[in-house]
């Protein structure tokens, strides 16, 4: 188990259980050392002083808040232990949430909760009953010089603390305003065909980053002398005619998942709008595509260029 960052108690009620937090999530990003062009030597950025002329080491650096230009109110290790928040040492649980009802912009940073030995059995009473009553607690907690607003949530038999962004952190959206555009309902009712063929329950372990798979064998191949092999993009098709590329996407998915070719049914017959994502809407409304549209993506080439 990693080292906990983070030692205290939740408080749930008069209930107090003593939790360790650790961290959820571990980045993957492939990370590249900044080189001089000259000799291939890894820049070093130095803790300069410009009064000083010197590099300054760690045990010489003290925090300081910049109140105006060039003036600073300086804090040590003591000031930030001295402050009176309760949230230093204790998450305590404010009120019960439906999770829902949380927008999923809120989301910052998971972490997971830990009881310590004597916090099992009212670590587990809670963890019990947030997963019978479908509820999410919210609580403070001060973190890394921030009392952090988080959501504790049940997962697979342990709580997770979820840390939230204040709403004042949230930027509001400011691009086009879509809510008067019109729909009709046959194309409503192409795209609930085309969603529920892809509809299928979230499965994490089917994704992975593709773009770094590239990249890492970029860099063996470059590693090993051989050559490089890239796949050429294709270019995003215009979307001009918004029927023709549903029925294109549809008849795409239907050649990939295998499916039977959709019978073309008279014109006349107009296609009812779907009220709901229903598996028999569904498929008469793919049935109802003309064949003649069916346009399966062709798979993308590959060329190979020296590395």
């Amino acid at each position: 188990m990693p080292r906990a960052i983070w030692r205290g108690a939740i408080s749930f009620g008069m209930v107090s259980i003593p939790v360790k937090l650790y961290t959820a999530t571990d980045s993957k990003d492939v990370s590249f050392r900044q080189l001089a062009k000259e000799d291939l030597q890894p820049i070093k950025y130095l803790r300069w002083s410009p009064t000083l002329d010197r590099e300054v080491p760690f045990d010489e650096i003290t925090r300081g808040y910049e109140y105006s230009k060039e003036q600073y109110v300086i804090l040590d290790e003591s000031d930030f232990e001295k402050l009176p928040v309760p949230s230093k040492h204790v998450i305590t649980i404010t009120s019960f949430v439906d999770g829902s009802e949380i927008d999923p912009v809120y989301y910052e940073k998971a972490y997971q909760l830990d009881p310590e030995e004597v916090g099992v059995k009212p670590y587990a009473l809670l963890l019990k009953a947030l997963e019978e009553r479908g509820l999410v607690a919210l609580g403070k907690l001060a973190l890394r010089q921030k009392e952090q607003l988080v959501c504790l949530r049940p997962a697979d038999g342990h709580l997770m603390v979820e840390v939230l962004y204040y709403p004042d952190e949230v930027r509001p959206y400011e691009g086009t305003d879509v809510s008067g555009v019109a729909v009709s309902k046959q194309e409503l009712s192409m795209a609930f065909a085309l969603i529920d063929m892809l509809r299928e329950p979230f499965d994490p372990s089917k994704f992975h980053d593709e773009y770094r798979d590239a990249l890492m064998a970029m860099i063996q191949a470059k590693l090993e002398g051989g050559e490089v092999v890239t796949a050429e993009e294709p270019a995003p098709a215009p979307t001009v005619d918004l029927m023709a590329a549903l029925r294109a996407s549809i008849a795409a998915t239907q050649a990939r998942k295998g499916a039977p070719e959709a019978a073309e049914e008279p014109a006349s017959k107009p296609e009812p709008a779907l009220s709901g994502a229903t598996r028999s809407r569904t498929k008469k409304a793919a049935e109802a595509l003309p064949t003649d549209e069916e346009a399966p993506a062709k798979p993308s080439r590959t060329r190979k260029k020296s590395a």
